[in-house]
């Protein structure tokens, strides 16, 4: 269903960057008589801190105002709206910026590992640099991947009231969007749409 997801995206793209975030990912596939949309919505690279729920609930409305009026996605489906969450592999440069502040654990291409917090990511001459707490400057060049490691209680918690509260999830951040049933970090069925037609 690639050619639906690219249907999808380039529908969602303007409205998810009207809304002053980024675009991260999108798939459709079929579960049985449905359609599952899985968008996933980040703030920009240039901003630290986590989107909240509030403006990933009002990014779930104006994407699945979108596609109602598209109709880009044919018969009954399920819209999912959710963010990264930090399980997300670190891998590219936008991934980096996204992880400033956050405890990371890196994984050299010589085979070593270093951890810190990451605190920037600098331009050089020669490429991008992650700096970590403790000043250590380590070529994005030489990392394979990173992760940020989940804490329970964020050093900048007091400081930065966008940064997650106690007992962060690893996991996906997703809205809920649904007729009210369901639980948290899933969304259930997509108003006007449950039903076939």
């Amino acid at each position: 269903m690639t050619q639906q997801a690219d249907a999808v995206r380039e529908v969602v793209g303007p409205v998810v960057e009207a809304a002053g975030l980024h675009l991260e990912e999108v798939s459709a596939t079929r579960a049985g008589s449905k359609s599952v949309v899985r968008i996933t919505v980040d703030l920009p690279d240039d901003v630290v801190g986590s989107l909240d729920s509030d403006a990933l609930g009002d990014a779930s409305r104006v994407i699945s105002a979108a596609l109602d009026t598209d109709d880009v996605v044919r018969g009954a489906y399920t819209l999912e709206v959710s963010t990264p969450g930090t399980s997300r592999p670190l891998t590219e440069l936008r991934h980096f910026k996204r992880a400033r502040t956050r405890l990371v654990t890196l994984r050299l291409t010589d085979g070593g590992r270093a951890e810190g917090r990451l605190t920037d990511v600098l331009a050089d001459g020669d490429g991008n640099v992650l700096v970590l707490d403790d000043d250590r400057r380590i070529p994005l060049g030489d990392v394979v991947r990173g992760k940020v490691e989940v804490e329970l209680k964020r050093l900048d918690d007091a400081q930065d009231a966008e940064a997650p509260e106690l007992g962060e999830s690893a996991g996906e951040d997703t809205s809920e969007y649904s007729d009210g049933a369901g639980t948290d970090n899933t969304t259930e069925g997509h108003p006007g749409r449950n039903e076939e037609g």
